[in-house]
């Protein structure tokens, strides 16, 4: 049975993305408890909500929800790796697969990256790994999925439209590991007070990263070097100079992979070799081009505070910052005080930045205006930091980076009223 809240869909266009002859029913618009005669479970796409009105129809007819990724996991085969966290899964997890294939024969990249883990979880034998991105949507409706090697990259605020606390958004993003035995390894932020105390409540193997801290085990930073210690001694793994990612947040990125590498059994030189040749992910501070002396960045995976807040630390210069997009119910109080929107721009930023306390004399690095442009964009202007506190020249080279951008001219006054 194929359902969609949808009346107003084709049922019979619907039916043509299946096998001819497939016996697949569709129920479009309102779901009844009798059109769930002979169900036995409901797989749910992650981007609906479990408060939808279908939902309760099924608890009450007593169908077990699963999730596309539980569903999955039940049909595959071989070592499963599955990576969460607030930011930095993606690529994470793109590299992750990266090193895997370096050492594997047998490699699949799935989940929230790309592919659906259904897509390919047939084609997988006991030889096979599979590097799955999860999401905390997807998440929310698992059973027995059981990772060999699961990674949570760090915590912090999003999607509490959804989740509605931030107690309930942890608890769904920590429940990747909820399943694992001691057989089985959890990579975690020691960075992150939160993972820190989590990972001592688990059965699981524990092996921690960290950018800030010296571990006595574990994977962490030393000056430039990534080093890996164990059993009482020190292992280099690799220089950040060496990497084609930039950023202190694509640092922990890399040493997520790295521990979950090690405990794949990949030799170091294998996951120095990948890590060398592993250029950014897609629409995440991704190097888009250089014109007229702005360099332009796309980092439209930046979609909260936390992820724009590390993308913009990344940029080595006066950087600015065209954002759009839908509240997700996020704060901005944790914004660094070196990063305030320039005078009369971006009012609701503003509005937020204001919030936090941060003192509207600080000189101004970050130039914000939220348009109607899907991506967020950030632009490194080489010009004096000392300039961008002159709002009505800010607002002339605001006006010129986003004609550029669009490829339409737009003038100081028309940008002045969005």
């Amino acid at each position: 049975v194929l359902y969609d809240g949808n009346e107003k869909l084709s049922a019979e266009e619907l039916k043509k993305n299946f096998d001819e002859g497939a016996k697949v029913s569709v129920i479009l618009g309102e779901l009844k408890k009798l059109d769930l005669s002979g169900v036995e479970l409901c797989v749910i796409s992650p981007g609906i909500s479990l408060e939808a009105p279908f939902v309760a129809v099924l608890d009450e007819a007593r169908v077990p929800i699963w999730s596309e990724i539980e569903l999955a996991y039940h049909c595959s085969q071989g070592k499963l790796i599955a990576i969460t966290g607030t930011n930095g899964k993606t690529t994470t997890t793109a590299l992750t697969g990266e090193i895997m294939r370096h050492f594997f024969n047998s490699v699949f990249v799935v989940g929230n990256i790309g592919d659906p883990y259904t897509a390919h979880a047939r084609e997988t034998t006991e030889e096979s790994v599979t590097v799955a991105e999860v999401s905390s949507f997807q998440l929310e409706t698992i059973m027995e999925f059981h990772p060999n090697v699961s990674a949570i990259t760090n915590i912090t605020p999003d999607h509490l439209d959804r989740h509605k606390t931030m107690d309930c958004y942890i608890q769904v993003k920590e429940g990747i590991a909820r399943n694992q035995t001691e057989e089985d390894s959890c990579v975690l932020n020691y960075d992150d007070p939160e993972l820190r105390a989590f990972g001592s409540t688990l059965k699981s193997k524990v092996i921690y990263f960290s950018r800030r801290e010296k571990l006595d085990q574990g994977v962490y930073m030393d000056g430039d070097r990534i080093v890996y210690r164990h059993g009482g001694k020190t292992e280099p793994v690799l220089d950040v100079k060496d990497l084609q990612i930039i950023g202190g947040h694509n640092h922990e990125n890399v040493m997520t992979a790295v521990a979950i590498s090690l405990q794949m059994g990949v030799p170091i030189p294998v996951i120095r070799e990948a890590c060398m040749a592993f250029k950014a992910v897609e629409h995440r501070i991704e190097f888009v081009r250089e014109r007229f002396g702005v360099t332009y960045y796309n980092d439209s995976k930046g979609t909260n505070p936390d992820a724009a807040i590390q993308a913009i630390r990344a940029m080595p210069g006066p950087t600015l910052l065209i954002a759009g997009g839908y509240d997700k119910h996020s704060e901005y109080d944790e914004c660094p005080p070196d990063i305030v929107p320039l005078p009369g721009h971006g009012r609701w930023l503003e509005t937020q930045y204001y919030r936090g306390g941060i003192p509207t004399a600080t000189p101004y690095r970050l130039a914000s205006i939220v348009l109607s442009l899907p991506p967020i964009l950030y632009v490194q202007y080489r010009i004096p930091v000392s300039n961008w506190s002159k709002a009505p020249w800010g607002l002339s080279v605001l006006a010129r980076v986003t004609s550029i951008f669009t490829g339409t001219s737009i003038s100081p006054d028309a940008l002045s009223r969005q």
